[in-house]
């Protein structure tokens, strides 16, 4: 059968339906159907039966008997009630399970590692689902408030959607028949934030029933959420790598005191980063379910999820190693060095050199994301035939505009390296409140486009073979055909040269710009800037006045191409796309899978199943690249660009093996084998390299005068990651609510990507650095984690309301530097990954209140590799612990009705790394201070 004619069976089947419940779709979590309630999952019971999902309680019972009896090694977290995950989004959720890690950035949890790795997979009701062009879904673009269920899956099985290199997160939303009737549901709620000092409303309506009508059964629900909320992070930093105070050529980078050793080292420069806005998202998803026959269900359903936002990014910068605009150094003076290490400063301060630097960036971006799906399920005999069809589309856009400022002269800068997990300084009498000392440095536009679309379409058969050992088989197909594209363009006049005056520009008089430090901050911490809506209002106007300024900047500079090439681009009102910044994937995949389920008795019970996936992935990648070369004879540039396509084709055989022994009443053990992969994202694999030579070259100063230029891009010989995953785990479980499990792990990795920089000795050229993202050579990580929960039922009268949930995970991961470095390939450890993560939670639930206190822990990890200016070796830029402390309540005074009040972030812990510049000496980066939330709202259900 063709695959045209395989798509044309599964549009059939949608124009009949519409997309499976997920305890019907074989993708994920097939054994707990209505068909197999013999393991049917407590959150996902028959047709005739309520979801009532209400209480600590019931949540934790739910995910327990969900973890229970899953063919796979899981976690799940259910919402205690409609509407009611016990946080903001999905992420933030996801933190509190065993073995998953988050990252955090502006006030919410984002990215996702599952015991130790972010390759994660991700599906909603069972599908594949995507943003824009990458291969995953952003978790945190979820609104708690429309979801169900979160469910981890550690190991796959042959029927599962291929998961990422650490496992799939299936989000699972509620469908009509999970209800007796008529049901209308929903929160409405307000957040306070203490550093933004705003307050955000957020809601959620459910609406869902059911009927009989002559043509059988129906359902139909419809879900609406709604968040909202402004941040204000302030951050101190010091800024890139840690350069010594003497280069490469044996020229002093500054001037220094008569008799000083230039024998240390210190950060290029220092300051601070203002990231505020507001996001909002809004989300809506239906289902309609219908039932013509008892042993026939079909299907239709529908998402749209959305992401906006209005960010300013505020910063300052001021060089402590840059040299003034005529070449003249900067000048050191009370410089302290560490005590036993010389080469370490703990304060400097500095004069002259180049002028401190800031800008006011305001972006306005956006995310939609579409997915409309139907199908069936057949019961006929004893076999159960299933199919599924469905259509993504998600794009996101984004616009920014930047004003760049700089200081009328340098000004002075006395630092402390280190106070408070970061630096500490001021500007001496430097007067930052007069906007005569502010001189016009440039403007930036930038637009940015990328969006995905794709079909996928799967059918399934499972069979009940009534033989003892082999009870039941599961095959099918399954197709997608996926696309991703990327434009943009941007441009930039910089202005500094002719000397314009801040305040003279369209956007008007100039504003202070607000710091979100809670407490006592540095001690400059404030400057002017014009504000957030002058800059977007006057956008037209800006590029008129850029467009002039350059005019005058090429009549005074006639050699210059840069001015030149700027000037172009300002000439029109619609910023150019560039021809180089863009890609275009084209990739299809076919999947067969086959799996069977075993039982059989040894004097202990012991069940499972095995199968293999065979997947076949034929993608198309095509880029534009870049040359960029200057003859030194004419000082004439050319450019010569080349659109490059590569084709890969290649097929993963992916086994599984699942083994459970009931060893004695509520006490089991698994062992899970499975292979796994992750292809590269599509703007990893696209072809297009941009090479742009170095106008330091060979100069007497700048750190990196040593290159005759620059190169970076995708890295179309990318391979897939691989990785074979051993599990074993021990679990007991115990009353209505309790479990205690335990669980280790071994990984064995091969390709990890991520983005290096390094020197390549080019022929045409001559040496040049360049930046890719590489394959790793092979990786291994091992762990352990452990879990608890109960409520304290034994306990007399009130006391038994009291109950506790814990969970503690242990990960030792390496990897090997790639093979493209060409030095020696020493395990590392992995990037992003904290050895140790754990979190407590204390519970009170009795009569009409509920309580909650949650404390989540990680320990310090890597966050990139990288090297200092003129080192030769590679360091390590580490982030510091970080826990966090987050507290929820309910009060039910009526049956439908029931007050809820939260904070989040309690302990407000600012986050904090650190940068080497050999074994075992560093200098602080970043300290982000990150906002409180206090929340107060309502529920109802009726």
């Amino acid at each position: 059968m063709s695959y045209k004619q395989i798509l044309l069976l599964g549009v059939a089947a949608a124009t009949l339906a519409g997309a499976a419940p997920a305890w019907a779709q074989s993708d994920v979590n097939p054994q707990n159907s209505a068909q197999n309630s013999d393991s049917a999952a407590a959150p996902n019971v028959a047709a005739e039966e309520e979801i009532l999902v209400t209480g600590i309680r019931a949540s934790l019972a739910s995910a327990r008997d969900f973890k229970r009896n899953s063919d796979s090694i899981l976690d799940a977290i259910v919402a205690e009630d409609i509407g009611k995950l016990p946080d903001n989004n999905a992420s933030e959720s996801l933190a509190r399970l065993p073995g998953v890690q988050v990252n955090r950035y502006a006030d919410e949890a984002s990215g996702i590692l599952i015991r130790g790795l972010p390759d994660v997979g991700t599906s909603f009701n069972g599908r594949e689902i995507f943003t824009a062009e990458n291969r995953t879904v952003q978790v945190h673009d979820f609104p708690a408030g429309a979801l169900a269920a979160l469910e981890v899956y550690k190991s796959a099985t042959a029927e599962l959607i291929e998961p990422g290199l650490a496992g799939l997160v299936n989000v699972r939303s509620r469908r009509p028949f999970d209800f007796k009737g008529l049901e209308i549901a929903g929160a409405i709620r307000a957040s306070y934030n203490d550093q933004s000092k705003k307050t955000n409303p957020n809601g959620n309506l459910l609406i869902s029933d059911r009927w009989n009508t002559p043509i059988g059964e129906m359902g139909a629900l419809v879900n609406v959420a709604y968040n909202r909320f402004y941040f204000n992070n302030s951050i101190r930093y010091t800024n890139g790598g840690v350069d010594p105070v003497i280069d490469d050529k044996g020229n002093l980078k500054a001037t220094l005191p008569a008799g000083e050793t230039p024998n240390f080292r210190l950060p290029y420069s220092v300051g601070l980063y203002y990231p505020r806005g507001l996001r909002e998202r809004p989300s809506v998803n239906g289902s309609f379910q219908w039932k013509p026959a008892h042993n026939l269900e079909i299907y239709a359903d529908g998402l749209w999820q959305a992401f906006r936002n209005q960010g300013s990014t505020e910063s300052f910068d001021v060089s402590l190693l840059r040299s003034s605009k005529d070449g003249t150094l900067p000048t050191l003076s009370n410089i302290v060095r560490v005590d036993g290490q010389p080469n370490k400063l703990v304060s400097v301060s500095k004069t002259g050199g180049y002028p401190a630097e800031m800008y006011r960036s305001t972006s306005r971006d956006y995310t939609n994301t579409y997915q409309a799906a139907g199908g069936f399920i057949w019961t006929t005999g004893r076999a159960v035939i299933s199919s599924d069809f469905a259509y993504t589309f998600s794009e996101y856009g984004a616009n920014e505009r930047s004003l760049d400022a700089q200081t009328a002269a340098a000004p002075p800068v006395n630092v402390v390296f280190e106070k408070d997990k970061s630096s500490w300084f001021d500007l001496g009498n430097y007067d930052m409140t007069n906007p005569a000392n502010y001189v016009w440095r440039g403007y930036y536009e930038r637009e940015y486009y990328v969006s995905g679309a794709g079909i996928q379409w799967r059918g399934d058969v499972a069979l009940d073979t009534e033989i003892g050992w082999l009870p039941k088989i599961k095959f099918g197909l399954r197709a997608t055909d996926r696309d991703a594209k990327k434009r943009q363009g941007n441009r930039y006049a910089g202005t500094a040269a002719l000397g314009v005056a801040l305040n003279s520009l369209p956007t008007g008089g100039l504003e202070q710009v607000q710091d979100g430090f809670r407490s006592d901050g540095p001690p400059f911490r404030n400057w002017l800037m014009p504000s957030y809506d002058s800059i977007q209002s006057n956008a037209e106007a800006l590029r008129q006045l850029s467009y002039e300024s350059l005019q005058k900047l090429v009549a005074a500079n006639p050699t210059d191409q840069g001015y030149k090439d700027a000037m172009a681009k300002f000439a029109t009102k619609a910023i150019p796309m560039d021809p180089y910044g863009g890609f275009y994937s084209k990739e299809s995949s076919y999947a067969a899978y086959a799996q069977g389920s075993y039982a059989f008795d040894v004097g202990i019970p012991i069940d499972g199943s095995f199968g293999v996936r065979i997947v076949n992935t034929d993608g198309r990648y095509v880029g534009t690249s870049k040359v960029t070369v200057k003859d030194p004879a004419t000082n004439i540039e050319t450019i010569t660009s080349v659109t490059n396509t590569n084709r890969q084709n290649y097929v993963d055989v992916l086994p599984s093996f699942g083994l459970r022994a009931k060893l004695m009443q509520g006490l089991q053990a698994r062992l899970g084998f499975t292979m796994t992969r992750t292809r590269p994202s599509f703007g990893d694999l696209n072809p297009a390299f941009t090479i742009s030579r170095n106008t330091d070259f060979g100069s007497a100063t700048g750190s990196n005068s040593k290159y005759a230029a620059f190169g970076s891009g995708g890295n179309p010989d990318l391979k897939p990651l691989t990785s074979k995953n051993y599990d074993a785990t021990l679990e007991y479980y115990f009353g209505k609510n309790g479990a205690v499990s335990g669980a280790v792990f071994y990984r064995d990795l091969e390709g990890f990507i991520s983005s290096y920089t390094r020197d390549v000795n080019d022929p045409t050229f001559g040496l040049i650095q360049i930046s890719r993202p590489e394959n790793a050579g092979t990786g291994k990580i091992k762990g352990f984690e452990v879990s608890a929960q109960s409520f304290f039922d034994f306990l007399p009268g009130w006391l038994s309301g009291f109950g506790a949930q814990a969970n503690l995970t242990y990960v030792d991961a390496k990897n090997q530097l790639p093979k493209a470095l060409g030095e020696a390939r020493a395990m590392v450890p992995l990037t992003g990954l904290s050895k140790w993560t754990y979190n407590l939670s204390g519970f009170y639930e009795r009569d009409k209140i509920s309580l909650r206190v949650s404390y989540n822990y990680r320990s310090s990890y890597v966050d990139f590799y990288s090297r200092n200016s003129n080192d030769a070796a590679y360091t390590g830029q580490q982030v510091r612990p970080i826990s966090r402390l987050d507290f929820s309540g309910s009060y039910t005074p009526f049956e439908n009705i029931t007050l809820t009040a939260e904070v989040n972030n309690i302990l407000a812990q600012p986050f904090s790394n650190y940068r080497y510049f050999n074994e075992t000496q560093y200098y602080p980066i970043d300290t982000r201070y990150e906002g409180r939330y206090f929340s107060a709202g309502v529920r109802f259900r009726f």
